[in-house]
């Protein structure tokens, strides 16, 4: 019952203070979780035991006064919970297990199991789990998006993030400090476990740092107090949560409290206890040898289930489409920029409709979101040149409730935040990713800046889409079709004005009726002497060099695929059939689309001839049309690529 007696007291922060009784209740909580931590690692025989029972008593007091349970786990305006050093997961399931959330026995007997939910690092496969970290310095930022997601909503859920110690020092931890200060986020209270030791030694040893300094500097209260006596927790979170500005609670803590030989013993920040040693774990904690060999048991029985983390599909009104015509002089970052701007404006505040807050990073006129920062401003987040903590807190944010937009230069989207984007994909998020600038089409800007590899990055993860339009008109219909998706998803755009593609009686082929659908290799010319298919921007290209090769009496098919890691590989052999194909990019030409065609060919045991024209180097600095030519992607170096295979 002393589980349900501190809930009565505590739940939401009711108390004034904790009783004395409440606190002894609280420390008998924390040493059972304490055995079940110890007991786990060690029938994992792997594990972060110390760093787990540093957390312990923060874990306890946290979760019984938190706003969340086991039968609102998955309530949209919960508290949601972060735990930023993931390694320590034995002792937050443990502290989950004395809430009810599971049953610690489970727990603990198929820890770092294969196939089971409790992994070595938390995952939202576990109930009470909000999101999966283990790359430390990644909590904060996921912190700030559901933070700024509960805004959005008019939610009053309160978010706490937990961290260690030692990822203090990392850049996305002081990027996030400096959004949630910049958006006044009161609805965040991190929580840092202090106890002065990481796997190399002491802090001040393996990077010295000032931590309360590094939180005061960026704006945020401070607060400190012993990590291992609730009642002092217990006052210091009450008091974060009252904070008008975001607040930390500093926990001085003792790393492996609870078992002596641990305590403050750097090897076993990743060593769980064995033989002997453990028997004398297990014995100071109050428990024996026998729950461990009950565990060992279990382990052999089968597999338990975790939770089911499904995305919910978007309530938005993503209004009509805009059709531009051959006159129009329109990039296809301008198309998104409108199409965003008319779906923002539709459902700003709307009851009913799931908000669209859209992140951008000291770029929003490059990247065409200026026009709904004046349709939506409170839902306009700028975060300066900070593009991981973006990442991170954009990916968060979609999955608590809103459509989360993240507009910026490819390099900075992709390249330079690969592993956000992968812990987004991990996540199972729903981040919608606008990559402006890729290919070599940024001009002047050179090799630096020239996306060359999205297509092949997205590719390398499971459960991205990548969105690569041939003009304004389908950029128009991808992004709105793009809004309501649940997922993760990329749409990637040049920065250069392009012509409307057209059909043969001159009107706009994505204009009109048409919709945009996912996988669907579209048909721009018919053709039968050769083949060629491509994405993005050079599906013109293509069209002025199946021109030139009527001209020559060659007949050649143009197809255009805006999906490429879904493409519609039936679709694609039966258009193609025994032609020729070439397939030409403004991308890496061994990892986008012609990769993707090549192997789809390759698998179905198909033979035919293929060339893959693409980037084969990184480009020079000059004008779009320059850089272009000189790696062939012309009218002309696409006319002389299909002569050449014709041959």
């Amino acid at each position: 019952m002393k589980v349900e007696e501190i809930v009565n007291e505590i739940k939401n922060f009711r108390a004034e203070a904790l009783s004395d009784a409440c606190a002894e209740k609280l420390r008998d909580a924390a040493r059972d979780a304490r055995v079940w931590a110890v007991a786990a690692t060690s029938a994992a025989k792997s594990g972060h035991p110390a760093g787990a029972l540093s957390s312990l008593d923060i874990y306890i007091t946290l979760l019984g006064a938190a706003n969340v349970s086991p039968e609102t786990a998955d309530h949209p305006d919960r508290d949601r919970i972060v735990v930023s050093h993931g390694h320590t997961s034995a002792g937050f399931y443990s502290a989950l297990a004395e809430y009810g959330f599971f049953p610690a026995h489970e727990m603990a007997a198929n820890f770092r199991r294969a196939g089971s939910p409790y992994q070595g690092h938390v995952e939202r496969d576990v109930p009470g789990v909000d999101w999966g970290t283990g790359n430390l310095g990644q909590g904060l930022a996921a912190g700030v998006g559901f933070a700024l997601a509960a805004r959005a909503r008019g939610s009053l859920s309160h978010t706490w993030v937990v961290l260690g110690d030692g990822e203090q020092v990392k850049g996305q931890v002081a990027e996030a400090r400096r959004i949630a200060v910049k958006e006044k986020l009161s609805n965040i209270t991190a929580i840092v476990d202090w106890n002065d030791m990481q796997i190399s030694g002491r802090l001040s040893a393996v990077m010295p740092s000032d931590i309360p300094a590094l939180w005061a500097a960026d704006g945020w209260r401070v607060i400190e107090c012993c990590g291992h006596d609730h009642a002092e927790i217990y006052r210091a979170l009450k008091e974060a949560k009252s904070s008008s500005v975001p607040a930390v609670v500093l926990c001085r803590t003792v790393m492996g409290k609870g078992v002596s030989f641990m305590e403050n013993i750097p090897d076993y920040h990743g060593k769980p206890a064995s033989g002997e040693k453990l028997e004398q774990a297990l014995k100071e904690l109050g428990s024996d040898i026998s729950l461990f060999d009950s565990l060992l048991e279990e382990r052999k029985l089968p597999l338990p289930a975790g939770r089911s983390v499904k995305n919910e599909k978007p309530v938005l009104d993503t209004g009509v489409p805009r059709t531009y015509t051959k006159d129009d002089k329109k990039d296809n970052r301008g198309a998104f920029g409108a199409a965003l701007a008319d779906a923002g404006a539709l459902n700003y505040k709307k009851p009913g409709s799931t908000p669209i807050i859209v992140f951008y990073c000291d770029l929003a006129g490059s990247v065409k979101v200026d026009a709904f920062a004046k349709a939506c401003p409170d839902n306009f987040i700028e975060t300066g040149i900070q593009e991981h903590a973006t990442a991170t807190a954009a990916g968060a944010a979609s999955a608590a409730g809103v459509v989360a937009v993240w507009a910026d230069f490819g390099v900075f989207g992709s390249d330079e935040v690969y592993n956000q984007q992968r812990l987004n994909d991990i996540n199972r998020a729903g981040i919608k990713t606008v990559l402006t600038h890729t290919g070599l089409d940024v001009g002047e800007d050179g090799m630096t800046h020239q996306c060359i590899d999205y297509v092949g990055l997205f590719a390398n993860t499971f459960g991205w889409n990548v969105i690569v339009p041939a003009d304004p008109n389908q950029t128009d219909r991808a992004t709105r079709w793009m809004l309501k998706q649940p997922g993760n998803l990329c749409l990637a755009m040049g920065r250069s004005a392009l012509p409307v593609i057209l059909k043969e009686n001159g009107e706009p082929y994505y204009g009109g009726s048409y919709e945009f659908a996912d996988g669907k290799v579209d048909v721009l010319r018919e053709g039968r002497d050769a083949a060629v298919l491509t994405m993005g921007h050079l599906a013109g290209a293509a069209l002025e060099a199946a021109s030139i090769l009527a001209e020559e009496g060659i007949s050649v098919k143009v197809m255009h695929c805006a999906t490429p890691l879904t493409m519609d590989k039936d679709q694609l052999f039966a258009e193609v059939g025994a032609m020729p194909l070439v397939t030409c990019e403004d991308h890496n030409a061994d990892t986008g689309i012609g990769a993707r065609a090549a192997l789809a060919f390759a698998r179905a045991g198909r033979a035919v001839r293929i060339s893959s024209m693409g980037v084969t180097r990184y480009g020079l600095s000059g004008t779009n049309k320059a850089v272009l030519e000189d790696m062939g992607l012309s009218a002309a170096g696409i006319a002389k690529e299909v002569r050449k295979i014709l041959k």
